[in-house]
């Protein structure tokens, strides 16, 4: 085959290629928003008409199984960027396109016109590109590339270099400056003159613990507030972080008692069953843990002061988690998904209009401590003393898994998120080691909880940890029998706890 009919055969497969992917994309958008484009298959019903009994509970074991067929769901539509079509940046075998090369290392060829130009079939002279140093010395390197087509019809194809060039991320951006080792004298008299001027100085971490509290026993108390160099880790602030949340938490707490007060048509197990279906909708969507809490936060706020019939309990709900959505993830489901999980028994307005009753009474204020916040602290506080990493992951899994079925008691409002946080630390570490004390001088230092404060939560969790083999509601037990948490949920759960293990120690 000769080289034009070659270049004409990758134009029509790279255009063939791009209208498939083009034409597949638009399927999937469309797939949740016209209900007569989906397949002839099973959907999972609505929760309309929740009622208290488990016979009307519409989410069946067929109902079940067909809601967690990724292929009947939207997926979370990600973003494309596409170059432009006269500056091609595809890397194809292994080298890349002249237009990533930077602008002082690309010699720009002399083309010879003649009457070949013309069909397509000009060479072009040998290109010698030479890469700029970069922070040490770097030997020149000598790429040579022949194109059988000009540059000016290529029509948007990409020009690939020789293999054996290197693709370093660093020589594809033309913007970066490259400094010589002779430079770095410079700079550093810079970068002193500046923190000489902005009063900036070397950290130098504190003797002794860095939270500053009160020591509540004589055991040695284990400092996890340690990586100063991580920034994540917000290591010098995270104590007044923590003392903001313990102090705001009860600003941001729904009514321990609107089920009997506000509410008329609605009860707890309705309030349960609308959970357990959030938590699988948030599987599904793979949704982070943090965007489930503010839901169920939202939901009983907004339950505290709206009367709200069953047939909209749903609503309310898929309104709450898309807010939650917007607030904590990078990629939140649009609204027509939403619709979309509910069987379209809501339209895209009357999820948008719930949505905006939401935000405004609520005030807009969506940054509301949940147990999950507290839960990540007190969990590392208690892996302090853990040796295996194993038992370590194993008390983390386990310790989410409990505070995740406090979600579906409406009982469990009546305690703080940081109690429940550290009652869930409590019963995870009695559940793996019971014949230990769960509770130690750290746990105590950084929860500001003694044993005894947490005997009543504790209790309640153990009782839900023990029902839920009973319970018919299996959402979270099963997102927790899996592999990848460990199958806790499968764990053995003693009968009692000693009293013993609730007495405060010695000062």
């Amino acid at each position: 085959m000769s080289t034009t009919g070659h270049i004409q055969n990758r134009r029509l497969s790279s255009s063939l290629a791009k209208r498939s992917s083009s034409e597949n994309v638009g399927k999937a958008a469309m797939s949740g928003i016209s209900q007569q484009q989906q397949p002839a298959a099973k959907k999972r019903p609505a929760l309309a008409n929740v009622t208290n009994q488990r016979a009307n509970w519409p989410l069946t074991n067929n109902s079940r199984s067909s809601f967690s067929e990724p292929s009947k769901l939207v997926q979370c539509k990600t973003k494309t960027v596409s170059s432009k079509k006269g500056a091609p940046t595809i890397i194809k075998d292994g080298g890349f396109s002249g237009s990533s090369l930077p602008h002082s290392s690309f010699t720009k060829p002399n083309i010879v016109s003649s009457s070949k130009t013309q069909k397509n079939e000009a060479t072009l002279p040998t290109i010698a590109t030479s890469v700029p140093t970069i922070a040490a010395s770097v030997p020149t390197i000598t790429v040579s590339c022949s194109m059988d087509f000009s540059p000016t019809e290529s029509d948007g194809l990409s020009v690939s270099m020789d293999e054996s060039m290197s693709t370093c991320d660093s020589l594809k951006s033309p913007e970066v400056e490259y400094l010589d080792n002779s430079e770095v004298p410079a700079v550093d008299s810079i970068e002193k003159k500046t923190s000489s001027k902005l009063f900036i100085t070397d950290y130098v971490k504190p003797s002794g613990i860095i939270c500053k509290r009160d020591i509540l026993s004589d055991d040695e108390i284990i400092d996890v507030d340690n990586d100063i160099m991580d920034p994540q880790a917000c290591a010098t602030i995270a104590c007044d972080i923590y003392k903001h949340l313990r102090a705001s938490e009860a600003k941001k707490r729904p009514s321990i008692d609107f089920m009997e007060k506000v509410q008329k048509d609605i009860n707890a197990s309705m309030r349960a069953i609308l959970v357990d279906w959030l938590v699988e909708v948030s599987e599904e969507y793979r949704l982070v843990p943090e965007t489930l809490y503010l839901t169920v936060n939202y939901i009983d706020r907004y339950l505290s002061g709206n009367v709200i019939d069953r047939q909209r309990l749903q609503l309310l709900g898929v309104a709450c988690m898309m807010i939650a959505s917007k607030y904590e993830e990078i990629c939140a489901p649009q609204v027509e998904e939403f619709c979309y999980i509910t069987d379209n028994t809501y339209f895209k307005d009357e999820v948008l209009q719930m949505e905006s009753a939401v935000l405004n009474y609520l005030k807009f204020e969506m940054t509301a401590p949940t147990t999950k916040c507290f839960l990540r602290r007190f969990v590392r506080a208690a892996q302090g003393l853990v040796v295996h990493e194993a038992q370590s992951l194993q008390l983390e899994c386990l310790a989410n898994y409990v505070a995740e079925l406090s979600l579906l008691e409406y009982s469990m409002l009546c305690y703080t998120p940081s109690l429940i946080a550290a009652s869930t630390v409590f019963l995870a570490k009695y559940i793996l080691l019971p014949s230990k004390r769960p509770w130690n001088s750290t746990l105590r230092h950084y929860t500001l909880y003694q044993p005894s404060d947490l005997r009543e939560c504790v209790m309640a969790l153990h009782s839900l940890c023990c029902n839920s083999y009973n319970s018919s509601l299996p959402a979270i037990r099963e997102k927790y029998s899996q592999h990848k948490y460990k199958f806790v949920a499968k764990k053995h759960c003693p009968p009692s706890i000693p009293p013993e293990y609730f007495q405060n120690a010695s000062s």
